[in-house]
C-alpha cells in the first residue's frame, strides 16, 4: 500500500478564467450535505479535542439549519456542499463566507473549478448557500469552514474533503483506513513495533500519518495519554519500578505486566477500569523476590483498555492496546443476472464469524438502514445482500470488502415484457362529476401519470392508485381545468397509454358584484367598463343587445368585449343618452343563460350665468347670480367665486367653503384695480365649467380734504388762495380741486372755477371791495369730491401793502469763492406787496446782461453765470423797492485760479551739505493768498526731480543731507487753494557739493534676510453670488519664497475641474467660479505654503438663484434686506416664483 500524501491546508482549487464546464451526469455530482462519505479517509483519525469543541458549539447553532458534512469524492468528479440558514428572525440576507484551512476566502478563487451558489425559497423563508467543487483534484483535499454572520450573530462548522484516484470500476481500497486498524500482511510478518514509542518521539504534526499507517482506532485517548505521560512523575516511595505506559498485543495472545515494590511486604491490587481483577484462567499472578507479574492469556477486544497497580496508598497505571487480525474472503461473489422486480441476493463466505464487513456499489459504499432498498443478512460467516424489487438501476458491480481481502461480481437486471390488457379510453364528463381513467397492463410496476406533457400531482381531488397490475388515476369534483390529454407509462418501458377528457358546463352569468337592482352609475365622459363574470363550457357565446339592437365587438364608442372568463361593455366617453337597460345573453351546447342591467349616466351641473356687480366700495362689492339651468341630474350642492384682475389670466378662489346661497361679497381686494368674477356649481358629481366673466369694475374711493388752506394774496376785488394736496389721495387718483366762497351772512356757496383746476392755488375774481368771505376747497376723483376744508375766519377783501424784505442766504453773507470756469447760480428770495421793483449793481455800475443772466420772479431773484471768470469777481448789490418802501443787500463774489510761478529763485550759500534758497513771491497771485511753495532738487547727472519740502510757507529755506561730490539743480512752485502753480522757477547756476578733503568710508551692509513665512495681508470675504453670473473670490498673499497656492471647497481641494479657474499675480490669488448654481455654495479656503510655513484663509460663498435677486443685488439693495424681500415674496405668491 503506497505511503499516503499529507494534504496541505493552503492548497485550494486553482480557479481559471475559462467558461463554465459542461453539466456533468447525475450519477456522478454527490452533494456532501446529504449523503455519508463513499469510502474512509485514508488520512482520517478519531476526532481530537478542537473538533469535540467544534461539535459542541455546532450543537448550539444559532443561524444554521443544516451544515455541510464531510464529504469524499474520486479525482475529476464534482461535488457540492450545501448550508441552509432559516430567514425567518432575519430583516436581510445573512452574509455567508467559505474557507479552505484557516484564512483562505474562496470567493476571490470562484471560476472554472470553483462554484458559489445562493437561493432562497420564499414559501419556507430559508436560503440555502452551495459550494460546488467541479472535476476535483488530489490538492483540493482538506480541512474546509463555513461561517455565517447575521449583525452581532455568528455561526460557523467545519468540514473535510477527500479527494481519492479513480483506479477503474472497483477501486482500490485501503481497508487499514476503512476499519481503522493497523494492515497485517499474510505472506510476511513485520517485526514489532511500539506505536507508543513511535508517538512519544514523534512530531505532532505525524500523529495523524502514524494512526494511519498502524491502524489506531483511538488516537484522541492516546494523546490523553501520551500528555499524562509527559508530566514529570513524583518519586514513588512505594513502587522502586512501575508499569510501562502502554503495553500492545495480538487479539488471543498473552501480556505481561510487572511492577518491582520498594518493599516487598506491602500488599499488591491490580484493577481494570475501576474494578479489582481476581486470579482466574485469564488473569495470572506470580511473585518474584520484589516483582509483582500479572499474566493475561487469550487477549481479546474487551482487553483493550486502562489498568493500574496498587500498593499502599499509591498507584500506577499503564494502557493495553489489542490488535485484531484481518478478516479473509474464503467464497467469492458470483455474477447474477435478474429481471426487473424480483428479489436479488448476493452471498459471500469470511473467515471469521460475525465479521465487519463492507459493501460497495460500482466503488460506493451502500449503508444499509430501514429506508434503504438493500439489506444485509449475516449467517455466521455467511453474508447476504439482499436487493428487493429490483430494477434496471441496480445493475452495476457490487464488491464486498474486508480487513484482509475483497470479492466482486456484476448483476445484471433485465425487463420482462409488457401487455396491455385494458387500455384507457377517452370520457366526457360535466362540472362537478367524477372522472376515473383505469387501465391494466401484464406486469406488476409502477408508472407515471401526465397530463398535456405535465407530471400530475396528487392532492385533495386527484388520487393515484396502483394495485397489482392495475393503474386508476381518480379526480372527484371535476373542474375545467381537469380537461386534457392523459398518459400513463409504465417505468422502464416505452410505451404509453394516451386518453382524452372533455369536461362541459352550462352557462353562468354572475352579477354579485352589481347590487340589488343590478344598476351600474356613470358619470359623463368617463370611460366605463362593466366586465361581467360568466362561466361555462365549452366558452359560452355572447350577445349585448340595448332596445333589441345588437352590440358588435369593434372599435365603435359602445362596443362588447369577451374574454375566457368574462364580457365586458365598453362605452367611451360616456353620454347622458346613454342611460338605459343592457340584456346579456349566454348560449353554448349545455344551455343559455340571460341578464339586464340598468346603466344610469350622470353629470356636472351646467355653469351658471354670468354674475352680477351691484355695488362697489374701496375694497370690497356685493355681487349675486342665477342658478344653473340644468344641474347634472343631481341636486346643487353649493358654489365655488373666483375672482382675477382684469389684466391678469390667473383666478384665485374666494371661498373653499361651499357658499349655499347665490349672493357673495368679496373682500380684501385692491383700490383702483380692475377686476372680474365668476361661479361654479358643484354638485355630487363634482366641479361645473366656470361661468362667464362679470363685467369688469374697480373699488374705488374718494380722498382725504385738501391740507394747509390759505390766503396768499388780496387786492380790492381779488381774494388768492393756495392749499396743500389731500394726504389721502387712493387708487382713483386726484382729477382735480374745486374752490367754493360764501359772503358772510349767507349761506349760499359759490364755486369760483367752473373747470376742475389740477393747481394747488386759485384766485377768486369779481369780489366786492371791503366784503368778508368764507373759503372752503374739495378734491375730487372718479369716485367723487371729498371733505371740504374750510379756511378757518373770514377774508376782508382789501389790498394791503407788505414792504420789502431781502432774505439773504446763509452762505452768501461771507464771501461766495468759486474757481475759474465753474458755474454760478445764486437764489436771493425776498418779500413785498405789490409786486416790488429789483435793481442789481456791480462795483457801482450796472451789471453787463451779455456775461451775467439775471432772472426774476415775484418771490426771488436769480444771478447765473455759465463759466466763471477772473473779471466776474466783485460786489454786487440788490435793491428792492416796494412804492416808497425800498430794501438793500450786497455780495461779494470771488473767482479763484492757480497762482503763477516765484519771480526768482537765487542760490544764497553752500556749506558742506548745506544749501541756502530765496525767492520772491509770484506776481500773479491767481486772486487768492499763498498758502506754501515747493521746492524739489534734481541732480545734474540725471536731471531727475524729487521733491525736498512741501507747503513751506517762508520765501527762504535750507536744503539740507546733500550727496557729497554731486551738483545739484533747485526750484519751486507756488500753490494757493486751487493748487500749485502750473510751472516752477528754476535756480540759475548750480550747487555743487564739494568734498572739503574729507575720506569716504564705504558703509558696511549686512545681508538682509528676505525670507518670510506665508502671510495674507488682505483675506477672503464673505461673498454673494448670483447663479448663472461668473464669480471671483480675491486675497492678497506674501512670502519667500513664493508661497504655493492650493485651493479648496469644503475641505476638498480643487483639482482639473473645468468650473474653476485660478490665477496669482504679483501676490494676489483669484479663484474664478464660471457659471456657478446653488450647489457651488459653501465654505472655500485659499491655502499657502512654502518651507517656512503654512497659512489659511476661508470664506463662504452663497449662490442666490433668479433674476430678482441679481436686478436688486446690481441696484445696491444690501444682501440681507433682498433675502427677507424674496422670502415674503414666495411666502405670499408661492406660485409665481
Amino acid at each position: 500500500m503506497p505511503e499516503p500524501t499529507k494534504k496541505e491546508e493552503n492548497e485550494v482549487p486553482a480557479p481559471a478564467p475559462a467558461p463554465a464546464p459542461p453539466p456533468e451526469e447525475p450519477n456522478k455530482e454527490k452533494e456532501a450535505g446529504t449523503a455519508p462519505p463513499k469510502e474512509w479517509s485514508l488520512g482520517e483519525s478519531p476526532a481530537t479535542e478542537e473538533q469535540d469543541k467544534q461539535n459542541a458549539n455546532s450543537q448550539l447553532s444559532t443561524l444554521f439549519v443544516e451544515k455541510p458534512q464531510t464529504g469524499t469524492v474520486k479525482v475529476g468528479e464534482n461535488i457540492t456542499f450545501i448550508a441552509k440558514v432559516k430567514a425567518e428572525d432575519l430583516l436581510r440576507k445573512p452574509t455567508i463566507k467559505w474557507f479552505k484551512g484557516k484564512w483562505m476566502d474562496l470567493a476571490s478563487k470562484a471560476g472554472k473549478h470553483l462554484q458559489l451558489k445562493e437561493t432562497f425559497e420564499r414559501q419556507t423563508r430559508v436560503y440555502t448557500f452551495e459550494m460546488q467543487i467541479i472535476k476535483a483534484k488530489e490538492n483540493y483535499a482538506g480541512n474546509y469552514r463555513c461561517e455565517v454572520t447575521y449583525k452581532d450573530k455568528f455561526d460557523s462548522c467545519s468540514f473535510d474533503l477527500e479527494v481519492r484516484e479513480s483506479t477503474g470500476t472497483t477501486p482500490s481500497i485501503d481497508i487499514r483506513s476503512a476499519f481503522k486498524r493497523r494492515e497485517v500482511k499474510q505472506q510476511e510478518e513485520e517485526p514489532e513495533i511500539d506505536v507508543w514509542e513511535l508517538l512519544k518521539n514523534a512530531n505532532p504534526n505525524e500523529y495523524e500519518k502514524i494512526a494511519f499507517q498502524y491502524g489506531i482506532t483511538d488516537l484522541r485517548g492516546m494523546l490523553k495519554r501520551l500528555k499524562r505521560m509527559r508530566r514529570v512523575e513524583k518519586k514513588s516511595a512505594a513502587f522502586a519500578k512501575i508499569l510501562d505506559p502502554a503495553y500492545q498485543v495480538d487479539k488471543g495472545g498473552r501480556v505481561r505486566f510487572v511492577v518491582e515494590l520498594a518493599d516487598p511486604k506491602l500488599e499488591v491490587k491490580w484493577y481494570k477500569n475501576g474494578q479489582e481483577i481476581r486470579p482466574s484462567t485469564k488473569y495470572i499472578f506470580e511473585h518474584k523476590g520484589c516483582e509483582r507479574i500479572m499474566f493475561i492469556n487469550n487477549c481479546g477486544l474487551t482487553d483493550d483498555s486502562e489498568y493500574y497497580v496498587t500498593a499502599g496508598d499509591e498507584k500506577c497505571s499503564t494502557e493495553l492496546f489489542v490488535r485484531e487480525p484481518p478478516i479473509m474472503v474464503t467464497k467469492q461473489l458470483e455474477d447474477t443476472n435478474a429481471y426487473c422486480g424480483e428479489r436479488v441476493e448476493l452471498e459471500c463466505e469470511v473467515s471469521e464469524d460475525d465479521a465487519n464487513v463492507k459493501w460497495f456499489k460500482n466503488g460506493e459504499e451502500i449503508i444499509p438502514g430501514p429506508k434503504s432498498r438493500y439489506k444485509v443478512k449475516v449467517e455466521g460467516k455467511k453474508h447476504i445482500l439482499i436487493i428487493e424489487g429490483a430494477t434496471k438501476a441496480d445493475s452495476a458491480e457490487y464488491s464486498v470488502m474486508t480487513t484482509g481481502g475483497q470479492s466482486s461480481a456484476k448483476l445484471s437486471v433485465g425487463l420482462k415484457p409488457l401487455k396491455i390488457l385494458t387500455p384507457l379510453t377517452d370520457q366526457t364528463v360535466k362540472l362537478g362529476k367524477e372522472i376515473c381513467l383505469k387501465c391494466e397492463i401484464s406486469e406488476n410496476v409502477t408508472g407515471k401519470w401526465t397530463k398535456n406533457g405535465l407530471p400530475v400531482q396528487e392532492g385533495d381531488r386527484l388520487k393515484v392508485v396502483h394495485k397489482g397490475r392495475i393503474h386508476k388515476l381518480v379526480i372527484d369534483n371535476a373542474l375545467i381545468e381537469d380537461e386534457g390529454d392523459y398518459v400513463f407509462t409504465p417505468d422502464a418501458y416505452s410505451v404509453t397509454l394516451p386518453a382524452k377528457v372533455h369536461v362541459i358546463d352550462p352557462p353562468k352569468i354572475n352579477l354579485d358584484g352589481l347590487g340589488a337592482d343590478n344598476t351600474v352609475t356613470v358619470i359623463a365622459g368617463n370611460k366605463l367598463r362593466l366586465e361581467i363574470p360568466i362561466s361555462g363550457e365549452p366558452p359560452p357565446k355572447v350577445i349585448w343587445s340595448r332596445a333589441d339592437k345588437a352590440i358588435m365587438e369593434g372599435s365603435g364608442r359602445i362596443r362588447a368585449e369577451s374574454y375566457p372568463d368574462s364580457s365586458t361593455l365598453v362605452i367611451d366617453v360616456a353620454e347622458r343618452e346613454d342611460s338605459g337597460v343592457y340584456n346579456i345573453n349566454l348560449k353554448n351546447e349545455a344551455g343559455e343563460a340571460h341578464a339586464s342591467i340598468k346603466i344610469k349616466v350622470v353629470d356636472i351641473p351646467d355653469p351658471p350665468v354670468a354674475p352680477n356687480v351691484t355695488d362697489v366700495g374701496d375694497d370690497w362689492c356685493i355681487m349675486n347670480w342665477e342658478p344653473p339651468v340644468y344641474d347634472g341630474g343631481s341636486p346643487i350642492l353649493g358654489y365655488f367665486i373666483e375672482r382675477k384682475k382684469k389684466q391678469s389670466s390667473r383666478w384665485m378662489r374666494l371661498n373653499f367653503e361651499l357658499c349655499k346661497e347665490t349672493t357673495f361679497e368679496p373682500k380684501k381686494m385692491i383700490e383702483g384695480v380692475a377686476y372680474e368674477v365668476r361661479i361654479f356649481a358643484v354638485n355630487a358629481i363634482g366641479i361645473s365649467k366656470p361661468s362667464m366673466p362679470s363685467k369688469p369694475f374697480v373699488p374705488l374711493a374718494v380722498t382725504s380734504p385738501p391740507t394747509m388752506l390759505a390766503v396768499d394774496s388780496v387786492t380790492d376785488t381779488t381774494v388768492t388762495m393756495k392749499w396743500r394736496p389731500p394726504d389721502q389721495i387712493g387708487a382713483a387718483g386726484l382729477d382735480g380741486y374745486v374752490l367754493e366762497y360764501c359772503l358772510e351772512g349767507t349761506e349760499d356757496w359759490v364755486v369760483a372755477n367752473t373747470d376742475l383746476i389740477d393747481k394747488t392755488k386759485f384766485t377768486i375774481t369779481g369780489l366786492p371791495t371791503d366784503a368778508k368771505i368764507f373759503v372752503r376747497v374739495k378734491a375730487v376723483n372718479a369716485a367723487g369730491a371729498s371733505e371740504p376744508k374750510y379756511y378757518s375766519q373770514p377774508i376782508l377783501v382789501k389790498e394791503i401793502i407788505e414792504p420789502p424784505k431781502i432774505r439773504i442766504p446763509r452762505h452768501l453773507k461771507q464771501t461766495y469763492i468759486r474757481r475759474v470756469g465753474e458755474a454760478v447760480n445764486l437764489v436771493i428770495p425776498f418779500q413785498g406787496k405789490p409786486r416790488p421793483e429789483l435793481t442789481w449793481m456791480k462795483d457801482g455800475a450796472e451789471i453787463d446782461k451779455n456775461q451775467i443772466n439775471i432772472r426774476n420772479s415775484e418771490t426771488d431773484t436769480i444771478i447765473f453765470i455759465r463759466k466763471a471768470e477772473r473779471s466776474h469777481s466783485g460786489k454786487y448789490d440788490l435793491q428792492v423797492k416796494v412804492e416808497k418802501f425800498v430794501e438793500s443787500a450786497s455780495i461779494d463774489i470771488q473767482i479763484v485760479d492757480r497762482p503763477g510761478p516765484p519771480q526768482l529763485v537765487k542760490i544764497e550759500d553752500v556749506w558742506g551739505e548745506n544749501v541756502a534758497l530765496t525767492w520772491t513771491p509770484p506776481k500773479d497771485d491767481g486772486n487768492a493768498a499763498i498758502t506754501g511753495y515747493t521746492i524739489q532738487k534734481a541732480d545734474k547727472k540725471s536731471m531727475e526731480w524729487f521733491t525736498v519740502i512741501e507747503h513751506y510757507h517762508r520765501t527762504h529755506a535750507t536744503i539740507t543731507e546733500l550727496v557729497i561730490g554731486n551738483e545739484y539743480y533747485f526750484r519751486v512752485f507756488a500753490e494757493n487753494m486751487c493748487g500749485l502753480s502750473e510751472n516752477a522757477t528754476m535756480t540759475k547756476e548750480s550747487a555743487v557739493i564739494a568734498k572739503d578733503g574729507k575720506v569716504y568710508k564705504n558703509p558696511v551692509y549686512e545681508d538682509f534676510d528676505f525670507t518670510e513665512a506665508p502671510m495674507f495681508t488682505q483675506p477672503l470675504v464673505n461673498t454673494y453670488a448670483v447663479a448663472g453670473y461668473n464669480a471671483t473670490l480675491n486675497c492678497s498673499v506674501r512670502g519667500n519664497p513664493k508661497p504655493k497656492i492650493t485651493w479648496m471647497k469644503n475641505k476638498v481641494a480643487i483639482v482639473d475641474d473645468p468650473r474653476y479657474r485660478m490665477f496669482s499675480n504679483q501676490g494676489v490669488c483669484t479663484l474664478e467660479i464660471r457659471k456657478p448654481s446653488p450647489y457651488d455654495g459653501g465654505t472655500y479656503c485659499c491655502k499657502a505654503v512654502n518651507d517656512l510655513g503654512t497659512v489659511e484663509v476661508e470664506c463662504k460663498l452663497e449662490v442666490k438663484g433668479g433674476l430678482s435677486f441679481c436686478r436688486l443685488l446690481l441696484q445696491g439693495v444690501p444682501p440681507n434686506i433682498i433675502e427677507s424681500y424674496m422670502r415674503d415674496l414666495h411666502s405670499s405668491n408661492p406660485e409665481e416664483y
